[in-house]
């Protein structure tokens, strides 16, 4: 397993991140503990939740029961040193957090205690901003994204007054370092100016969709990030699933995603086959396991801090895990490069 520094700050993670969404409505208590214990076996150190998870929650499943589940492990092992352990505060509008409300100083407040508690500890390493108040183009709304709304300066004041509550976070020892998820170019300098102006706490990661099926950070997003330190997180790396093979011929295995979700929030749609195919037998003429090529080319990119994958069974786990040892041949990457230019933004 590599290591690596985010950012500007001591953190040193897994360049493997343990995804824990599933947890509370695909896997139970006992499975998710068990994924930590293999992942810490195996060298990963670095597991991502946030207060909003389980995704694709079942009737009973609360906001926060990841969480708790990350602090029974917590509670019952006492080996919180040996995790770097993120979380996020979610962004307005989603009713599972806090009825919708926007970040605010005070939803930080409440947000960070209550995601304390189920976790079982008094800090966690990294609390990041689940998505900004005022939206972005992120979760496929980039084909209608029209930015000629946004209040400049109100999103300045917004974005002072939450780097100040942080900064009182960090302070009160609550909080060591801060990060971005489903952010823009735009937002993360402002955030970035004021720091820098203000002397307030410096984002160290944006955690962001990336696989080979997304790859919208490889621009602008991607020079910041190489150019400000700020180190992406990359999410959904396997494309929800798709790049693994699982849904090939259009089918939905039983207590996948897709048997909970039918387009698995908008990925499943007919132009993804075609990239579906061409990386699939790219892996197949190379003799490489589809998942394990798509978690590997995340992990040659210059903006990557970590890769954030997610299991439902401890088979799917190994798999994921033999992806840190995975060295792409040019005559890969090449396969890769020629598949993209044929089918750039699938989804």
């Amino acid at each position: 397993m590599d290591y690596t520094t985010l950012g500007r700050t001591e953190l040193r993670v897994s360049t493997l991140c343990l995804g824990s969404m599933t947890w509370g409505s695909q896997n139970t208590e006992a499975e998710g503990h068990a994924q930590i214990d293999r992942a810490l076996d195996a060298g990963i150190n670095f597991i991502d939740t946030a207060e909003m998870y389980p995704a694709n929650p079942g009737p009973s499943d609360y906001p926060g029961k990841t969480e708790d589940y990350i602090g029974t492990w917590i509670e019952k092992s006492g080996r919180r040193g040996d995790v770097v352990l993120a979380t996020k505060i979610t962004g307005e509008g989603s009713s599972r957090a806090r009825g919708g409300a926007p970040i605010t100083p005070q939803a930080i407040r409440e947000a960070l205690d209550a995601s304390l508690k189920r976790l079982r500890t008094d800090y966690v390493d990294l609390y990041q901003l689940h998505w900004p108040n005022r939206g972005s183009y992120h979760f496929r709304k980039y084909w209608d994204y029209d930015p000629t709304g946004i209040d400049a300066a109100s999103v300045r004041q917004d974005t002072a007054d939450i780097l100040g509550e942080l900064q009182r976070q960090i302070e009160a020892g609550k909080v060591r370092h801060i990060g971005l998820s489903n952010e823009t170019a735009w937002g993360t300098r402002m955030f970035l100016e004021l720091s820098e102006r203000e002397g307030l706490p410096r984002v160290a990661t944006i955690q962001n969709e990336y696989s080979l099926m997304c790859r919208i950070f490889d621009l602008d997003l991607g020079e910041l990030a190489c150019t400000e330190d700020v180190d992406l997180l990359a999410y959904s790396p396997l494309a929800c699933g798709i790049l693994s093979g699982k849904y090939a011929g259009d089918t939905t295995p039983a207590g996948s995603r897709r048997s909970l979700n039918a387009t698995i929030n908008g990925r499943l749609v007919p132009t993804i086959w075609p990239a579906h195919d061409a990386y699939l037998d790219a892996a197949e003429k190379h003799g490489l396991d589809p998942a394990q090529m798509a978690l590997a080319f995340c992990l040659t990119r210059p903006f990557m801090g970590s890769v954030i994958f997610g299991a439902t069974s401890i088979p799917q786990l190994e798999t994921a895990i033999g992806a840190a040892d995975l060295t792409l041949s040019d005559e890969v990457m090449d396969d890769i490069k020629a598949a993209y230019r044929q089918h750039p933004m699938p989804f």
